[in-house]
């Protein structure tokens, strides 16, 4: 078993508009905008990243938005929802705030007695809020939400699959262990880790495949603490017959890559350097900055990207 995993460090989705993405993030769900950055693959797109004030791992949603993708489709192999933490009895706050503000697909619902709120993204992307008992992730203070609301990180995330059973092997390595099963979804809970450490599998076995796109979740990623607990994870990985990437210098973290058994895209990142890196904490998510690699397209870039707040 690999014990160096503590739980989700962030998600990755692609979207269709920065603008509306950046515009739902910060102003509908309150988070805080940690970097305003580029994809490393495909420069004239941005990669977003939203956070609680730090930028804590176990709290980050990234983006990639580009603009002429089409929609996705839901389907069997793909993160199905990212659900987040409040604190306990703001759910009603957030139900009226989400109808005010004209967010679709809300629900009502309880999973594993607790009570959850599900809705829509920007690009129908799969999110839910859940009540937390205690969670002592500090929320962001600049969203204009109170504390007693305020997003606290990720509470877990669902992983649609046709066959369950190779991602449970998968997170029973990774140190996760089951937690309870309800209406034919499996919980699975990583002990001590960092308060994103919930893992829902639910299993579909006549539902499509699905078709990445707009509002589809990219990867998700989860945190080690450094490139040590990275490369003892990755030997581990590569043991049991893996194919993993190797290790990827991201700049505010290093990451290794590889598919599980259902079909979702895995990430192992490391919690360093994280993204004070290069941008004073008081001020993350302002300026546009670039990869090394990328810093010659600074005035192309700066002039066709879509300008954005900060």
């Amino acid at each position: 078993m690999l014990t160096q995993i503590e739980g989700i460090h962030h998600i990755t989705s692609m979207a269709r508009d920065a603008r509306r993405t950046d515009r739902f993030i910060t102003e509908t769900l309150g988070l805080r905008r940690v970097k305003k950055t580029v994809n490393f693959d495909a420069p004239d797109v941005y990669h977003l990243y939203y956070a609680n004030g730090t930028g804590q791992p176990g709290t980050v949603m990234t983006y990639f938005p580009f603009p002429d993708i089409v929609a996705g489709k839901r389907g069997v192999g793909e993160v199905g929802a990212t659900v987040y933490a409040v604190p306990k009895g703001s759910l009603d706050f957030w139900a009226r705030r989400f109808e005010e503000s004209g967010v679709g697909g809300l629900v009502r619902e309880t999973r594993f007695g607790d009570a959850r709120l599900r809705f829509d993204g920007a690009d129908g992307d799969g999110f839910a809020l859940v009540e937390a008992e205690s969670d002592a992730r500090e929320p962001w203070s600049g969203g204009g939400i109170a504390d007693d609301a305020a997003i606290r990180g990720f509470h877990s995330a669902s992983l649609v699959l046709r066959d369950r059973g190779g991602t449970e092997a998968l997170l029973s390595l990774m140190g996760y262990r089951p937690l309870a099963e309800e209406n034919g979804i499996l919980r699975m809970r990583r002990g001590g880790g960092n308060g994103a450490d919930l893992i829902d599998l639910e299993t579909h076995a006549d539902a499509p495949s699905a078709r990445q796109g707009a509002g589809s979740v990219h990867h998700i990623a989860f945190a080690v603490a450094d490139d040590a607990a990275q490369l003892a994870a990755r030997e581990a990985l590569t043991a049991e017959g893996f194919q993993i990437t190797p290790v990827i210098d991201r700049d505010y973290f290093h990451s290794i890559y590889f598919r599980a058994p259902g079909g979702v895209l895995f990430e192992i990142a490391t919690n360093e350097p994280g993204f004070a890196n290069d941008e004073d904490m008081a001020h993350l998510g302002e300026a546009l900055k670039l990869p090394r690699q990328h810093a010659h397209l600074r005035s192309r870039l700066e002039a066709s990207l879509p300008k954005i707040g900060g």
